[in-house]
This record gives structure tokens, C-alpha cells and sequence, in this order.
């Protein structure tokens, strides 16, 4: 319990590691000696405590720092979308301060973006200074005074999660607090360890889901956290831990904390961690809150290929097999806005996007329809995805080919075909034929047709199908040259039929936590288990967990009956290390571009490779005229794609006037 000490006598505050923030909540941050303005303001901040609405908006001020995560590329608040290996973005500018990071341009001085450091620890005091004086407010019930406290706690958590999603190990604020005179020394603050943190993060979002509701009315459902997003959070960042990155990671043997030698990121692997991560996924599993989005099939879904035979269960329906659904739609209205997040039953936890202005729509529309025109996939991430058979592009059967360099640049030819309300031109190449569901939902190519049919005045800005060669009408604006897609990709996931920015867009609800997550993160974390796990989650409850072949291929399958695609089999479930390059590759697939990319391929180690890989791409120099020179794969290698990747880009550095604020606080390995 926090300590609440003389207002008058002890500063009601936690001075963070940065030691900038003795101020209230309508003051911005100064410098840590600058004691007068906050006693002014301390009027104000007891104000806050003797009426319910004001408590109210002081934790709406307190959840302010939490970043929008569904702005993924322009103007974003974390660089994990734009940073990924799945993309780049047409400009390498401060409002896209990502590209910098692949490009090695961010230093420690950097605080133009990103500088988020200062902002989280701003919203754990705050969050902690309810908690200490909630007890002041008379005239709020119990009911809110526990939902309030449940969303401290959870900020709290929360705060420190992303600290340490984006900085490493960070230092933990102590819950007691310090006095006006206490010399600077005692109020700088070192680093925790990575393992400290975990703990920290669990301690407090473990109160938070004691306090929390299981559920909220209407739109609040999955826009203020519930009990379930306080232990969706801790499913994820349970499975970072386990990883072999944060979990006995030699790497990192010489970097160790200064007062005691504890190394920050762990030196011996501990396999119960990966128990751990299994136990909060499938304790949210078990509770049947929550299931995979579906639209049942109708008379236009795509019919379920002929040639998958070896999946007895294939042509069960869904979820025992397949059939049943239809499988674009169940997946592409999870993000297109086309169902309202109160009746999607996948949805955990979430936030609003921008729709218009620097929106993740404006950077990926062609500027025909209003957009950006300036968001690029690469080619390993298209090549990622399945065939419509299931089967990889490199192993594709007779049924459903995939064309080699001589043909592969062909029209499909006619005119076409449509499904599910999608519609596949007849200019598309046939590289882009008889691909997965997931595919169309997600990925914006060459010849792709875009509906944007909101649109409802005279001009040609709708029904276009975009040409991205030199000279097509995605080609650069004359008046704006650098806004084109160099690579011949983009990303239609979050994209209506309807939408065009030059009329109407539907309102987005980006999920921050899914079910398809956790169940992913489930049978990661049970395949990589040696032995049982049980362990306590909240009010005496346990759960027990192993490797279980058969909830290996349960709860896998799940994913791939959805997306249309066979499922494995127990046989297929036996050796571990299948299981284990089957899930890289389904949570690329079905996690791209939401942020998760950045972090699993920190987590498994593999990012060194997958960044200093060479991009490949489209030809975009090629003009229409030149149809198989566009369509043949070719390395990128100018100003924006010359990415590079060493080890200190696992961690983003400590931004340096926090540095230079506490004399404690060490920099991550590889930052000047």
C-alpha cells in the first residue's frame, strides 16, 4: 500500500527515474528542483480528490500517455509497426521517424518522436497518486471506487509493459514516497532487471484484474480495459519472456546492473517460463469469453479446394473443419470496420485509429482515392502466404499452381472472377492467383481492385483498379514525386470496400488484443514446454499445463480453419521444432502489419537475420508497356531500403536528457 505522507511536508508524488515530473495534472513537466509551481497547483490537485467526476477525468488524464496503437505509420506513437521488416514508408521524415530506425539514423538525442520515456512514467504517477488518495473521494460508490482503483493498476502495469516493449529493463518506481529534501542521489533510480520488471508488470496487472469487471456495456467493451485485457496483457509478455532473446541469453553476460552485478536480461534459461505464458492463455481460453470472429458461408464464398484430402477434419465444419464459413469475410471484417467491436466476439481489448488526416488508411490508399500513396510491403512477406490449398508458394500443387518468372507476370485473363464480395481483375497477374484468403484481405498489389464506393460525385475516384507501374495512375503526383509505392504492395487490411478518403470511411476499432493471439500464444508456449506447469491465477484458481499434442493441434487449427487452410495433424504435432517454424510463419501471416512482428522477431533471436536481408520487391520502374519486367523480383537498393540491423537495435535507446537527469541510469548495450 502506498504511504501517504503531509501534503505540505512531502511532495504526494513518486519523483521518477528521469526526476522531471512535480507537476499536476495541469502542469507540464519542469525540472525536479522547481518545488513552487507544484505547491500552487496543490489546490487544483486536491480538488480532484473531494468530487467523483473529477477523480474521473484525472485517470482519463493519467490513461493520456497510453499510446494509440492502431496509428501504426504516420505519426505514430511506437515505432513497432513502422520499424518492422514487413514494410517501409515512402518518406524518411520525422512525421515517419520509424524508417529511421531500420535506416540506423536515431541516436540517443532523438526525442522528435517516440521519446516516450518521460510520458509512461508521467501516467504511473499519476495512476499511483489515485491509489494513495482514492480513499478521499466520498461520493463515488464502492462499485466505481474498485473499477476506478482496477484501472490505476492496470495503467500502471501497462505503462511499464510498454517501457519495456521499447527500452529494456527500465527502473521501478517505488510506491513510497520521497521527501522535499532527500538528496538527488537517493532519488535516482537504477535499472531493474528484465526478470524485475516482469514481476512488476504481473504484480500490478494481477491487482488489476482482481479489481476490474469481466465486462463493459456497449463500445466501453473493449475500449476501457476489462479483466481480461489486464491478463491478455500478461499472456504476451509472459511469452516474451520465455523467449530465447529475454531467457537465459548469453549475449548479453556483460551487461549487469552496477550495485549489485544482477544481469539485466537473465543468464540461465528457465524452461517454467514458458508454463507461465500457457497458463494465462489458457486461462482465458478456458473461460469461453471469448471466440474467433466467423461469418458463416454464403452463395458467393470462395468453395474450399478439391485436392486437400489428407486433413480428414478438412471438410468438417467450422471449428471442427473448414466448411461452413467463409473465410475472407471472417477474417477481413475483423479489421475493415464492417462489424461494430461490441458484437465481435475476438476482440479483447482495443483503441480508435485515426480514419482520417495521417490515418494508417491515407498512408496506403493510392492518391486517387485520397490517400498517401506511401506505405511499402516487401516481397518476403508476401511470399510468406499460403497458397489457397495450403501448400507454400515454392511447393504448390498441379490444382493450384504457382507460376515460375516465365509466367508468372500472365493475366489471369477474362474478366476476371469475384468472392466473398472481393473481386480479382482480369489484368491480375497470376502470382497473385489462388492465394490464401488472408492474401486479398490484407495485401494491396498490383492491378488490385479498389471499390472505395462511399465515393458519390462525378469524378473517377472509385472503382479504380491501381496500376503501381512507372507510368500507371498510381505513378508519382507531379506535384508530390515522392509519394508512390516503391515496391508494388501496400496493405488493404484496415480498408472498407466503401472507404474513400474522398467522401466516407467507416470508424475502425484496431484490436489490441485478440483471441487469435492467445491462442497462438498458447500453443507457442505448451510446444516449448518440457514439463507440467501449474500455477495460481487469481482467486485461488490454478491451471495446469503441458505439451499436449492434442491441444496443440486443437488450438492451432482453430487459426487455419478460419483462414480456409488445412490443419496438422497430432503426427505433424510431434516434433517441436516443426511446430515451432509453423508458428513463426502463422504469426506473420495472420499478425500482419498490427505491431506484433517487431517483437517476435526480437524475441526469437532472429531478427539480426531478417533485417540484413536484402529487399526484394516489384519493379515499379517499369512502365505497363513492360508488364513482366515489373512483375519479376528485384532488390531494392536506394536511399529508403538500405536498412541495416545490429545488436543495439533490440533495445530503442534511453532518450539522453533522461540520462542526464539520473546519474544511475545506464544506456542499452551499443548506444553512445
Amino acid at each position: 500500500m502506498i504511504i501517504m505522507n503531509n501534503k505540505h511536508t512531502h511532495l504526494p508524488i513518486i519523483f521518477l527515474s528521469l526526476l522531471s515530473f512535480i507537476a499536476t495534472v495541469n502542469i507540464s513537466c519542469t525540472d525536479y528542483l522547481n518545488v513552487d509551481e507544484y505547491i500552487d497547483q496543490m489546490t487544483s490537485l486536491d480538488s480532484v480528490f473531494s468530487r467523483g467526476s473529477l477523480l474521473e477525468q484525472y485517470i482519463n488524464g493519467a490513461a493520456a500517455y497510453i499510446p494509440n496503437e492502431g496509428n501504426l505509420w504516420t505519426e505514430s506513437p511506437t515505432p513497432f509497426q513502422g520499424a518492422s521488416d514487413e514494410n517501409f514508408t515512402s518518406w524518411n521524415d520525422d512525421r515517419h521517424a520509424a524508417i529511421k530506425f531500420l535506416l540506423d539514423e536515431i541516436t540517443p538525442s532523438y526525442t522528435t518522436r517516440y521519446n516516450n520515456y518521460p510520458g509512461y512514467y508521467q501516467g504511473i504517477r499519476m495512476a499511483l497518486t489515485v491509489l494513495q488518495r482514492i480513499n478521499e473521494v466520498k461520493d463515488i460508490s464502492d462499485i466505481d471506487r474498485r473499477d476506478y482503483m482496477g484501472r490505476c493498476y492496470f495503467l500502471i502495469g501497462y505503462y511499464y509493459y510498454q517501457l519495456l516493449l521499447q527500452y529494456g529493463p527500465v527502473p521501478i518506481v517505488p510506491e513510497t514516497l520521497f521527501n522535499v529534501d532527500d538528496p538527488v542521489e537517493k532519488m535516482s533510480l537504477e535499472r531493474a532487471t528484465y526478470d524485475e520488471m516482469i514481476d512488476a508488470i504481473k504484480k500490478y496487472l494481477l491487482q488489476a484484474a482482481q479489481y476490474l469487471p469481466l465486462e463493459r456495456e456497449s463500445t466501453q467493451s473493449a475500449l476501457i480495459p476489462t479483466r481480461w485485457a489486464a491478463l491478455a496483457t500478461l499472456s504476451r509478455i509472459s511469452l516474451y519472456a520465455a523467449s530465447p532473446w529475454y531467457n537465459g541469453n548469453r549475449f548479453y553476460a556483460d551487461w549487469t546492473r552496477e550495485s549489485d552485478g544482477a544481469h539485466f536480461i537473465p543468464q540461465q534459461e528457465d524452461n517454467t517460463k514458458w508454463g507461465v505464458a500457457a497458463a494465462f492463455s489458457k486461462y482465458i481460453i478456458d473461460s469461453n469469453k471469448f471466440e474467433l470472429y466467423i461469418t458463416y458461408k454464403e452463395p458467393d464464398t470462395r468453395a474450399l479446394p478439391l485436392n486437400v484430402t489428407s486433413d480428414p477434419n478438412y471438410y468438417k465444419t467450422y471449428p471442427e473443419g473448414a466448411n461452413g464459413i467463409d473465410h475472407f469475410r471472417s477474417y477481413s471484417y475483423l479489421f475493415n470496420g464492417e462489424v461494430p467491436v461490441m458484437m465481435n466476439p475476438e476482440i479483447i481489448y482495443s483503441c480508435i485509429p485515426r480514419t482520417t488526416g495521417d490515418s494508417p488508411m491515407w498512408i496506403a490508399t493510392p492518391y486517387m482515392l485520397g490517400g498517401g500513396n506511401g506505405l511499402n510491403l516487401t516481397q518476403d512477406l508476401i511470399d510468406a502466404f499460403y497458397m489457397m490449398d495450403g501448400r507454400d508458394i515454392n511447393n504448390s500443387s498441379e490444382e493450384y499452381p504457382y507460376p515460375n518468372s516465365d509466367h508468372n507476370y500472365e493475366p489471369i485473363g477474362g474478366g476476371g472472377y469475384s468472392f466473398s464480395g472481393y473481386t480479382l481483375r482480369g489484368n491480375t497477374a497470376k502470382m497473385y492467383n489462388h492465394r490464401e484468403s488472408r492474401f486479398y484481405a490484407t495485401i494491396g498489389f498490383n492491378h488490385c481492385f479498389w471499390p472505395g464506393t462511399s465515393y458519390t460525385g462525378t469524378e473517377n475516384w472509385k472503382n479504380i483498379e491501381v496500376e503501381y507501374y512507372s507510368d500507371g495512375n498510381a505513378a508519382p503526383n507531379p506535384n508530390f514525386p515522392e509519394d508512390y509505392n516503391r515496391t508494388g504492395y501496400t496493405c488493404k487490411k484496415y480498408i472498407h470496400p466503401e472507404d474513400n478518403l474522398k467522401a466516407i470511411v467507416k470508424q475502425k476499432y484496431y484490436p489490441i488484443f485478440r483471441y487469435a493471439e492467445i491462442l497462438l500464444n498458447y500453443v507457442e508456449a505448451i510446444n516449448e514446454l518440457k514439463a507440467p506447469y501449474t500455477m495460481e491465477i487469481l482467486n485461488n484458481e490454478t491451471v495446469t499445463v503441458s505439451r499436449d499434442v492434442s491441444e496443440i493441434v486443437k488450438y492451432f487449427n482453430l487459426i487455419r480453419y478460419r483462414a480456409g487452410l488445412p490443419g496438422i495433424t497430432e503426427t505433424d504435432a510431434m516434433d517441436p521444432d516443426y511446430v515451432r517454424e509453423l508458428i513463426k510463419r502463422e504469426r506473420q501471416i495472420e499478425f500482419v502489419c498490427e505491431g506484433r512482428r517487431y517483437h517476435d522477431l526480437r524475441r526469437w533471436g532472429d531478427a539480426m537475420q531478417a533485417y540484413n536481408k536484402p529487399i526484394t520487391a516489384m519493379n515499379v520502374k517499369a512502365k505497363r508497356s513492360q508488364r513482366k519486367e515489373f512483375h519479376t523480383v528485384t532488390i531494392l537498393n536506394d536511399k529508403l531500403t538500405r536498412r541495416t540491423f545490429s545488436y543495439k537495435h533490440y533495445f530503442w535507446p534511453i532518450p539522453k536528457p533522461s540520462l542526464d537527469k539520473n546519474k544511475k541510469l545506464v544506456q542499452n548495450p551499443g548506444w553512445n
